[in-house]
């Protein structure tokens, strides 16, 4: 039995270099049998702690001892935005702190740096009981998991996170060093970090120097880092072995069949139409004036962004070969279960599973209209429903509260909720107005929700009066009411705390049948399918992403198109000859500073690059290291092909997307001269 079903693991997980492994459980033969390199634990612990996580949602890695952190422009994008004015738009024309007294602020940003990670799965399945409903198991094991993070962070003092792995097959608990004080030092102009703009998006060949660079500070003074990257001035080199060290945020290859086809018929159609009513929605509002476009670039490019990947994973499942081999794949597996004394109570999962999607099917409008707040898209708002939750929430034992109010999150929570980040009145306005008119025709004139939000106002006369009459604009409004707790919340008559108050039991009643049909039948259900694999083959399979720090390993190699072969590498002579070739036009012109520095430059020097290693959305700003462990690129996208590694891995032509280290250097030292910032790194 078990050689049958480890030749049917071998045939589904086919590819050498797929897989997001976790740092603790490496395929290290696999390694040694393809690429003759196997990892030392001291290399191991380096190019972990090395790394970083952003809040906002990327990766990155400290490149030097006194707190330097290296992501992508478009990680750090949300904080140039937010330090940003109509004065100084540092997100359109660049950013170089020449000093440490220039380096600015964040107003909300959270570096993190994992310390350890403990394997706490005995302790967290032992809390479930066989009389449990899948409900009661799920409420058990969230539990259990925040008395876990808590006594770690107690005892340690560390951010504490109990991660989910293989869907509930594992649980372990990662410890995390967090920065909270961290300044901007250097972002190249916007034209530059994203030339080619949305048309080039997830394209390649590219020619993006899409990097920034920030500091973490410790006592305000910054901190000094004993695992940093040093730099490597040569970079990448052609069929090279290259590791990326980052955060992917999530993937599904083990999901059923019945699970990717609701995602291919129901759950990614309707986030796309979404994301496709929004980016409408901005794009006619930026056409207002440079301003409010400012305002809403961010946003427009994370909606833009999110579309195309939904595009690429919709077309992947309708159109790839996904789910074909999924069926054959799950086929072969369900029979030989079904075959297997040992096995065979396992064969219940899969229509368990179905179940929980036609269950999912039944409440996704209201689970993503009103619970995900999609219906009410204001930053605004945002702020008043965790003030409503955090008050009533606040009234629970720690085990009992929603995942976001534990305190093992209260931190990264209170640091946004506080943020002194500015807010836009009157984008705010037409944004709620629009999400509002959205709840209407996604759930329907008559639906409960709309009837009592609306009171016979229209969504852009609600807008109107929720954003101008609200307080929580100001931090300090903010501090005050969390401070008075539920006693603040029944007595305020601020709008928007009155529609979080108004809402909020059908929010939680949505996403209490969200929890108990979909969720906790699924984490019932998938530890089960992942045993008729994990638990054969043991920590030689990988787990699907969670926004935890994993390596990815792969080459440096380029792939054929449409007949023709598409070099491993752009160079920075590329930049200008794509410029010439689209005409300047935007989004395709370079910034001044490029055009003046050209004769400065060695225009053969690599640019961007691509590889085989297993990426997806969360991993951009991860370091690109070589066997060395020196930082040789890093990542800012994937190609077209490879937003299908959401399901499943190829590497026929989907690659992962990096900057050279040598081009990021070229551009550091003649374009910007930042001599005193290059001096800093790797050192």
């Amino acid at each position: 039995m078990k050689k049958i079903l480890l030749g049917l693991l071998v045939s589904y997980f086919a590819f050498a270099d797929e897989g997001m492994w976790l740092f603790s459980s490496l395929p290290l033969e696999t390694l040694k049998n393809k690429y003759d390199f196997v990892p030392t634990p001291q290399w191991i612990e380096h190019v972990m702690k090395s790394s970083a996580r952003f809040n906002s949602g990327g990766s990155g890695s400290f490149i030097s001892s006194n707190g330097l952190v290296l992501t992508n422009h478009h990680v750090a994008s949300d904080t140039i935005e937010k330090i940003s004015t109509p004065q100084k738009d540092y997100l359109r024309d660049g950013f170089y702190a020449k000093t440490l007294a220039e380096e600015i602020p964040a107003h909300d940003l959270e570096i993190n740096q994992l310390v350890s990670i403990n394997d706490v799965t005995n302790r967290v399945k032992a809390v479930v009981k066989p009389e449990m409903s899948p409900a009661e198991a799920l409420k058990a094991i969230q539990a259990e998991i925040s008395t876990i993070e808590k006594e770690a962070q107690t005892q340690s003092g560390l951010k504490s996170e109990v991660v989910t792995l293989f869907k509930g097959g594992a649980y372990h608990l990662y410890s995390y060093k967090i920065y909270t004080d961290v300044r901007l030092v250097f972002a190249p102009e916007f034209s530059i970090a994203f030339f080619g703009g949305d048309p080039d998006n997830f394209q390649y060949p590219r020619y993006d120097l899409d990097m920034a660079i920030v500091r973490v500070y410790e006592n305000n003074k910054p901190a000094k880092i004993e695992h940093f990257l040093t730099w490597s001035a040569e970079g990448a080199k052609e069929n090279e072995l290259v590791f990326v060290s980052g955060h992917p945020g999530s993937t599904e290859r083990l999901n059923t069949v019945a699970s990717l086809e609701f995602r291919r018929d129901y759950l990614l159609p309707f986030r796309l139409e979404l994301l496709q009513r929004s980016e409408a929605a901005l794009l006619e509002y930026v056409k207002r004036s440079k301003e409010e476009a400012r305002q809403a670039q961010g946003e427009l490019f994370g909606v833009q962004n999110s579309r195309k990947v939904y595009v690429g994973r919709l077309e992947g499942l309708r159109y790839g070969k996904i789910i074909a081999d999924k069926k054959s794949f799950e086929s072969k597996l369900r029979d030989q279960v079904e075959k297997s004394d040992r096995l065979k109570g396992y064969a219940k999962a899969w229509p368990q599973i179905a179940q929980a999607q036609n269950k999912f099917r039944r409440i996704l409008v209201d689970y993503y209209m009103i619970e995900r707040a999609n219906g009410f898209k204001s930053k605004l708002f945002d702020i008043s429903k965790t003030l409503v939750r955090l008050a009533y929430e606040n009234q629970k034992p720690n085990g009992e509260r929603l995942p976001d109010y534990r305190e093992s999150n209260r931190k990264a929570l209170e640091l946004e909720l506080y943020s002194t980040a500015p807010i836009y009145p009157a984008f705010e306005e037409y944004y709620l107005a629009h999400s509002l008119e959205t709840l209407v025709d996604k759930l329907g004139a008559d639906h409960p929700v709309v009837k009592k939000v609306l009171q016979n106002t229209t969504p852009s006369q609600l807008a109107k009066v929720l954003v101008q009459g609200t307080s929580v604009k100001d931090p300090e409004v903010r501090r005050k009411i969390a401070a008075g707790g539920v006693a603040a919340i029944k007595s305020s008559v601020d709008p928007m705390i009155l529609l979080a108050v108004l809402i909020d039991d059908d929010a939680r009643a949505v996403l209490k049948s969200y929890n108990d049909e979909v969720v906790g039948p699924e984490q019932e259900a998938y530890p089960q399918i992942a045993q008729a694999i994990y638990a054969i083959n043991g920590s030689s399979v990988y787990p699907d992403a969670t926004f935890t720090l994993r390596l990815a390993f792969g080459e440096v190699k380029g792939y054929q198109q449409d007949g023709e072969q598409i070099p491993s590498m752009t160079t920075m002579a590329g930049a200008f000859e794509h410029e010439t070739k689209h005409k300047s036009e935007e989004p395709y012109r370079l910034p001044e500073s490029w055009k003046n520095s050209r004769d400065k430059l060695a225009l053969s020097t690599p640019f961007n690059f691509v590889s085989t290693a297993d990426i997806v959305g969360g991993n951009s700003g991860s370091p690109v290291v070589n066997r060395a462990g020196e930082l040789v690129g890093l990542i800012f996208d994937g190609n077209i092909q490879s937003l299908v590694f959401s399901y499943g891995y190829e590497d026929v032509q989907a690659r992962s997307i990096s900057v050279h280290s040598s081009g990021m250097l070229e551009a550091l030292k003649k374009i910007y001269q930042t001599d005193g910032l290059v001096e800093q790194i790797g050192k």
